[in-house]
């Protein structure tokens, strides 16, 4: 098969599009021919070098898949169905899977993390990982949608406990989990004051759905949230830039707000006064990928066109060098997709 490979870390000129030995499903696993694969900022970890991770060499990275069925294993769902994949990978047998709780398992992966991924024309997941989605649906929209819609679902439901008529700041706006945290909140009764970093960017997160949208780069955000609120602040903030916004985050939080979080993009490094912590009753939550029961109640709403993925851009999988790049160079607004022909 064709796949997009690294042998090495470093820059975009590592990725290789060249042939590579076809997957064999392990016993009762699904083989799955990849029609889209969509990009998350995982790949450019990956392909850079993670601090204390091994990844295994050659690599194919991507997580977001949507294709068709070749070889169903034990699913149980016909050869050449349509379908989606669910990016999280778990052993099914601990206490936290059976209790549904997947992505809290001590083996969980990621698709195209430690495994080989979607950067190629065929996939072997897990059964279980599979997701048949209708005939109507494109693949481009299918890939774009399981691990950004997924991540903010938990995020906002799961974690933050988001309730009808509360405030939500989502931070880049224009990002893969902004633009899924915008739609979810909003399908949930919230006000939305969204970020972005352009006057193009935040007309279009005003399009999806945000009530107010700041620049990130030129406002206060702490002040003019507040003025947004009527002095109060939000009672949830969706963060997952990392340092760079994490103080200013914190600071536009309500009493008792919670600020959740699933990242650190621009640096791990935070600091918060405590006083301030325990004085104004916050809550700091973490977050990270979701259960499969939360995936599969949040594409039935992808199924219903309630909830749909943002594409920024496609480009055919031998130009995942050029994609990355759009990625790294943050000039996407919502999503970036690989297609295989």
């Amino acid at each position: 098969m064709k796949a997009v490979r690294f042998h090495a870390h470093g820059d975009g000129s590592v990725l290789r599009y060249e042939e590579a030995p076809d997957p064999v499903p392990a016993a009762g696993a699904a083989l799955v021919r990849v029609r889209a694969c969509a990009l998350n900022h995982l790949d450019l970890w990956q392909r850079r070098g993670i601090e204390r991770v091994r990844i295994p060499f050659p690599h194919i990275s991507g997580a977001d898949v949507a294709g068709e069925l070749v070889d169903p294993g034990s699913s149980g769902i016909a050869p050449g169905t349509r379908v989606m994949l669910q990016p999280g990978i778990s052993c099914g047998r601990c206490e936290a899977c059976l209790a549904g709780r997947d992505n809290e398992c001590p083996s969980y992966d990621v698709l195209g993390y430690q495994s080989a991924g979607g950067y190629a024309e065929l996939v072997t997941v897990p059964a279980a990982n599979v997701i048949p989605v209708d005939d109507t649906v494109d693949f481009v929209e299918a890939a774009a949608f399981p691990l950004t819609f997924l991540t903010a679902w938990h995020m906002l439901v799961t974690r933050a406990r988001l309730a009808a008529g509360e405030d939500v700041l989502v931070l880049a706006g224009g990002s893969g989990v902004g633009q899924a945290a915008i739609q979810i909140a909003k399908l949930h009764g919230a006000r939305v004051i969204a970020t972005a970093g352009s006057e193009e960017k935040m007309d279009r997160a005003r399009a999806i759905g945000a009530d107010a949208v700041l620049n990130h780069h030129a406002d206060d955000l702490p002040k003019r949230v507040r003025e947004l609120t009527a002095g109060h602040g939000v009672q949830v903030v969706v963060e997952h830039v990392g340092q760079a916004t994490w103080d200013r985050s914190v600071k536009c939080l309500a009493r008792g707000g919670r600020l959740v979080t699933c990242g650190a993009t621009t640096g791990h490094g935070a600091q918060i006064d405590l006083r301030f912590l325990f004085g104004r009753q916050l809550s700091l939550l973490g977050s990270y990928m979701g259960a499969k029961g939360e995936l599969l109640t949040a594409a039935r709403l992808f199924a219903a066109g309630r909830l749909r993925p943002i594409i920024d851009r496609v480009y055919p999988l031998r130009d995942a060098a050029a994609a990355q790049e759009r990625l790294e160079t943050a000039g996407q607004f919502g999503k970036i997709v690989l297609t295989v022909e």
